[in-house]
């Protein structure tokens, strides 16, 4: 099983999952052209994706879905929730597919198992996707953790975490305060300091690889967030990797 990501941040987000014969692209926030130049980065063929599995409506995540789905004639999956507010964007796409924020269900060699999370969209979602040995998890936008995000991210074998914003640079920042507000909000995104907390929370005994993601260019720096992440799990920053906006990251073994 391995991993990799097209990008993330405000300006689009795109994971790929592969296990055995089955690859899938969790979220798609770039248009067709760039979403295949970014694969293409990585190997692989839009083709060869089995599935694009949807967090969430917000633009940065579904935004290039239903064009790139119905180029490439992926199957889509979503929440029920997610559906009822973007569903007319999928129009063109044959296979589209709803399912409960807490229901596992099975895509070729990988399991997904989704679990709802608190941002401030109709019904959003993270992963933990697993190959019946290994289990990623994925959690990239949520204002604030639960006991059921904790319980469900823990054990994993790999994480790619949230550490949207650090909260001095927001507060001190030239946002708009609404947006502020929004951001820091129990809908919004973690900070450096809660992401760091709600990591110290898990069993983090099997786990191999942590990448920072979503990380914002205005309000964070990737030295912030390996410094927050680090001092959770005892390690040296440098163990940390960094999902970036321009080229997310290459390929991670499990």
């Amino acid at each position: 099983m391995r991993f990799a990501s097209l990008g993330s941040g405000s300006e689009g987000n795109g994971l790929v999952i592969e296990a055995g014969d089955t690859r899938v692209l969790i979220d798609c926030g770039f248009g067709v052209r760039d979403a295949a130049a970014r694969l293409a980065r990585l190997g692989i063929e839009p083709a060869s994706i089995a599935a694009i599995l949807v967090t969430h409506e917000h633009a940065d995540h579904v935004g290039g879905v239903p064009a790139f789905a119905a180029r490439h004639g992926i199957a889509v999956w979503l929440t029920f929730g997610t559906l009822d507010a973007v569903g007319e964007r999928f129009a063109r796409s044959g296979r589209v597919y709803g399912f409960d924020s807490h229901d596992a269900f099975a895509i070729g060699d990988l399991e997904i198992r989704p679990f709802p999370v608190p941002h401030d969209a109709r019904e959003p979602v993270q992963f933990v996707v697993g190959d019946g040995v290994h289990r990623l998890g994925v959690l990239t936008d949520i204002g604030t953790s639960t006991r059921h995000v904790e319980a469900s991210l823990s054990g994993c074998d790999a994480l790619v975490l949230e550490c949207n914003h650090d909260a001095g640079m927001l507060a001190e920042g030239d946002y708009p305060y609404p947006l502020k507000q929004r951001i820091a909000g129990r809908l919004g995104h973690l900070d450096n300091e809660a992401a760091a907390a709600l990591l110290a929370s898990l069993d983090t005994s099997r786990l191999r690889h942590i990448v920072a993601a979503h990380l914002s260019q205005q309000n964070n720096t990737p030295d912030k967030a390996r410094a927050a992440l680090a001092r959770a799990l005892n390690c040296t920053p440098d163990w940390i990797g960094i999902a970036d906006q321009a080229d997310g990251f290459a390929w991670r073994d499990i």
